[in-house]
């Protein structure tokens, strides 16, 4: 069980650095408005790149934005 506990929080570290990552970058270009809200778009996109395996988090972020800067 404690495995399991270990490899969740890991999970929502990726996801959180990896969403950091590329909501900075979209703010920055003016791809994203820049609020203190998260977007939902964004983080479906690394979600779904998470559960298909990828837990790198640039690769991840990187991926992300490109998606998101093509919708």
């Amino acid at each position: 069980m404690l495995v399991e506990r270990n490899a969740q929080a890991v999970s929502f570290d990726v996801v959180g650095e990896a969403y950091d990552i590329a909501a900075n970058y979209l703010k920055k270009t003016g791809a994203m408005a820049d609020s203190g809200l998260i977007n939902d778009r964004l983080l479906a996109i690394i979600q779904k790149l998470f559960q298909t395996g990828e837990r790198n988090r640039l690769r991840l972020a990187n991926v992300a934005i490109t998606r998101f800067e093509r919708a």
